[in-house]
């Protein structure tokens, strides 16, 4: 197959990216960075999730966050909205396109949401009504797609089983996340094949993590398959609290460097995205995930 002319970013950073993060970060550093990234070119930008500050503290000044960026048109502000009080709170922010997710793996789902995949879908319903309503779009993203850290290898056909769900119940487009980062090229190919047999490649998107230095393969990979939609984040901010070991995602940086270089575009300018993650990296004291930048300062 070959390489699409056009792929689109979904920037994760100022959610997936500082939801783990144990310093605070005050409302105002995370609009500079919303609005930097704004500024660097992306299109969409998730920058919160109306969630209970009991388990995700760092998401606690959403709302305001939302109330103080700088909108530009042409870019979707997103939130992740995980029950229907979320939603409530994202629509009461002015948010426009809010994300719900589900696991692919049973264990998974059990230790991080506390409730079955058949459950956790199930609690949707109420918020696709209300999406639906409201004119809101609904993005779904799915975790463990290439491994879980209670269950190991996971099946595609599984995979498969809860994207269809997420398509049929109103999402417009899912995203499937290797949490634990632990999935190859050819698994990654094989992921949507079998996947793409069932929900449409062109409302298939990914979310690598970069545990294993991986994510980068993978994208070009899913590039082979037909994707044209990656999740990132800049200067590779994030993990996941519930999988031992598992590093940020994939750099934003890193993704349009490889893209730049196939001659894919994305209407992203790469210094300003090195300048906003070495901004963010500097209010959290610590270098950089991407390598790029890092390549960059060392040069």
């Amino acid at each position: 197959m070959s390489l699409p002319l056009h792929v689109r970013l979904v920037e994760v950073g100022p959610r997936d990216g500082l939801q783990n993060e144990a310093q605070p970060i005050s409302v105002a550093d995370k609009v500079q960075l919303v609005d930097a990234l704004s500024a660097a070119g992306l299109s969409y930008i998730e920058v919160g999730s109306f969630v209970s500050p009991k388990w995700v503290p760092q998401m606690a000044g959403s709302a305001e966050v939302f109330a103080q960026i700088q909108r530009k048109a042409g870019v979707t502000y997103g939130a992740l909205a995980p029950n229907l009080r979320g939603f409530e709170d994202a629509l009461a922010a002015g948010v426009k396109e809010v994300a719900v997710f589900a696991a692919a793996s049973e264990a998974f789902s059990q230790r991080n949401i506390n409730c079955s995949i058949n459950e956790s879908l199930e609690r949707f319903a109420p918020i696709m009504a209300a999406a639906k309503q409201h004119g809101i779009s609904v993005r779904g993203y799915v975790s463990c797609v290439l491994g879980c850290p209670y269950e190991g290898e996971i099946a595609p056909e599984q995979v498969a089983m809860v994207a269809r769900e997420l398509y049929a119940m109103g999402c417009y487009e899912v995203s499937l996340g290797d949490t634990i980062g632990t999935g190859t090229a050819g698994a990654t190919r094989r992921l949507f094949e079998v996947v793409g047999a069932q929900v449409p490649r062109e409302k298939l998107a990914g979310h690598f993590h970069d545990t294993y230095g991986q994510a980068v393969a993978n994208i070009y990979a899913s590039l082979l398959e037909g994707i044209t939609v990656f999740d990132s984040s800049i200067a590779g901010l994030g993990g996941c609290p519930y999988a031992k070991g598992a590093s940020g995602n994939v750099a934003t940086e890193d993704v349009v460097y490889l893209l730049n270089g196939l001659g894919i575009e994305t209407g992203i300018d790469l210094e300003a995205l090195i300048r906003a993650g070495q901004q963010i990296s500097n209010v959290l004291g610590r270098p950089t995930g991407s390598r790029v930048a890092k390549a960059g300062n060392a040069s």
